[in-house]
């Protein structure tokens, strides 16, 4: 069986550099992209989600010490830490280095 001779279809040059050169839909400049939110809530969504399951928390300060308990609340700029045998502690947020989920208890 022969195989039959198939021509490629496609819009010539000068078509496409007409279709290119037609004015936009809004008449000016192209438009920039657009600025991502500032805020995306992904920080207030992990809060939540630890916060109702009680999820034991293991925080590191900037200076290193380690604490281990629960986030009860936070706001803007501070948590406030729940800890098992040890007062409960207002952190600033901005003297956090980081946190994980506690995997012992």
């Amino acid at each position: 069986m022969e195989s039959a001779n198939r021509k490629l279809i496609r819009p010539s040059f000068n078509e496409m550099k007409d279709k290119n050169d037609t004015p936009r839909k809004s008449g000016g400049p192209p438009q920039k992209r657009q600025i991502p939110p500032d805020q995306t809530n992904a920080e207030n969504f992990y809060y939540v989600k630890q916060m109702q399951s009680k999820t034991p928390m293991v925080i590191t300060l900037k200076d290193g010490e380690v604490l281990k308990g629960y986030i009860e609340w936070y706001d803007r700029s501070c948590l406030k830490f729940n800890r098992d045998g040890e007062p409960n502690l207002l952190l600033y947020k901005s003297n956090i280095k980081y946190m994980f989920k506690d995997e012992e208890a």
